[in-house]
């Protein structure tokens, strides 16, 4: 389905809940979160009712967060559920890989296409001072479980700190070359109200794009029809690619693809767009589906243009990222 600004609308990131197990410095206070009641919170049968809809109105892809979704009981049956709608191309999944290894082979089984794993560093140390919790061990093993099981291929997502894991660009870069990994490097976002924002920790897509040259030559390599918003490249003699996510820097706004739906049942044109349509409330109370794919079709006709940031003077949206969905 086209919006207003005749963008092709594919794409749903679907939050399962507020819930997560770490508490990164860019996402969460590590103490006084105020998470969403569990009656608030959409079941999984309102979230399938949901993504019918959406399918119905032109989504051909999901990609489940959180939160952490996999803190959340009974997913790989949610999962199972969604495999079964018809019109649905492919499912994929965001994760910290804390349970990853207890969940990638049920996973594999249960209809679920790709595995994204945010992890910010490859030091046991930093890990436990990004995420204030000693879990780097058990990320890394869930990595390797889901490269076992045949997860092909695995995307690290990175979000580059400078003073933080800005020297450890080139390592992860390097894994592209051991592993068919897709890294990917994600520019750090101004989200919510916790203030680790600033000029002064932003490194820019362009700074590491010009870091991974070092290593060998680098090609372009064109997206795919339900792909996000990363740029694209492969190092020469590489298994595996380097993606790169601008934000702030090489705003992606004119070709985003993407809806949201949160995990208490508001839809989101825009991450950054404080400007919510409720559809928990209308689908409770009993309204029939057009009513529910009216507001799924005006919502992603009426998608915001841009997200009005820039590098240099970016906002904060009211929601915090693990409310909104990453």
């Amino acid at each position: 389905m086209l919006d207003n600004n005749n963008r092709v609308i594919n794409y749903l990131r679907l939050s399962i809940t507020d819930r997560c197990n770490l508490r990164c410095i860019y996402c969460m206070p590590e103490e006084g979160i105020s998470f969403i009641p569990h009656s608030q919170i959409l079941s999984y049968e309102e979230m399938l009712h949901l993504v019918r809809l959406c399918v119905q109105n032109g989504i051909r892809k999901v990609r489940l967060t959180g939160g952490e979704p996999l803190v959340r009981k009974g997913i790989i049956k949610f999962i199972d559920g969604l495999s079964k709608i018809e019109g649905l191309e492919e499912i994929a999944l965001t994760t910290n890989g804390v349970f990853l290894k207890d969940f990638a082979s049920d996973l594999r089984n249960c209809g679920l296409c790709r595995i994204n794993v945010s992890m910010d560093t490859l030091i046991p140390d930093r890990f436990f001072h990004i995420t204030r919790r000693d879990l780097f061990h058990q990320v890394w093993e869930g990595i390797e479980e889901a490269e076992s099981v045949g997860f092909n291929p695995i995307k690290i997502n990175v979000v580059g700190i400078k003073g933080v894991n800005d020297d450890e660009i080139l390592d992860f870069a390097r894994l592209t070359f051991e592993k068919p990994f897709h890294v990917r490097f994600i520019e750090l976002m101004p989200i919510g109200k916790v203030d680790s924002w600033s000029s002064r920790n932003f490194i820019s897509t362009d700074e590491v794009l010009n870091l991974v040259k070092t290593l060998g030559k680098v090609t372009s390599i064109n997206p795919g029809p339900l792909s996000g918003p990363s740029q694209r490249y492969v190092l020469e003699g590489a298994k595996g690619e380097i993606g790169l996510i601008g934000a702030l820097s090489h705003h992606f706004c004119d070709h985003c693809n993407r809806l949201r739906l949160t995990a208490d049942g508001s839809l989101k044109g825009c991450l950054f767009s404080d400007s919510e349509v409720d559809v928990k409330t209308p689908l409770r109370r009993g309204k029939d589906d057009k009513y529910l794919s009216d507001l799924i079709r005006n919502t992603i006709l009426n998608k915001p243009k841009d997200h009005g940031l820039n590098e240099y003077k970016p906002r904060k949206c009211v929601r915090t990222m693990n409310r909104i969905g990453g």
